[in-house]
């Protein structure tokens, strides 16, 4: 028997309604889904998971979400993977302050599965195409 392994994403956001929908969006595309509620446990998840990709929600309870992307980009085991920021706020200043933070995706709430299928494929590859990654 052939064992598949599927791409580990940790998705990081206190809504129980965006953790369904997301992890059923991803389930639907052969990804496995691990959850953090919160900025806490996101570093412990993200440390214990050794997630592919991470979606994170800005709006967070126990620090928010550009504190830990900041958080993630610092820590040498973390620093490499791909974090998607997926956000209900203004795009207009969100999106550039969480790429100057290191975010490597912008996805804007409410969230269109091929939207995020696409950007979570297209970091999945440059991550893969990344000398050292």
């Amino acid at each position: 028997m052939t064992s598949v392994m599927k791409t580990t994403v940790l998705v990081v956001d206190d809504g129980i309604d965006s953790w369904n929908l997301l992890s059923t969006m991803l389930r639907t595309h052969q990804y496995y889904p691990v959850w953090a509620a919160d900025g806490m446990q996101a570093t412990n998840a993200a440390l214990r998971h050794e997630p592919q990709a991470i979606l994170l929600d800005l709006g967070l309870p126990a620090g928010d979400g550009f504190c830990v992307l900041e958080r993630l980009k610092h820590n040498t085991r973390l620093s490499r993977i791909p974090v998607i920021v997926v956000t209900g706020r203004d795009p207009r200043e969100a999106e550039e302050k969480a790429r100057s933070l290191g975010a490597d995706g912008y996805v804007q709430k409410p969230v269109k599965e091929d939207e995020l299928i696409t950007s979570l494929q297209q970091v999945l590859a440059n991550r893969a195409g990344t000398p050292g990654r």
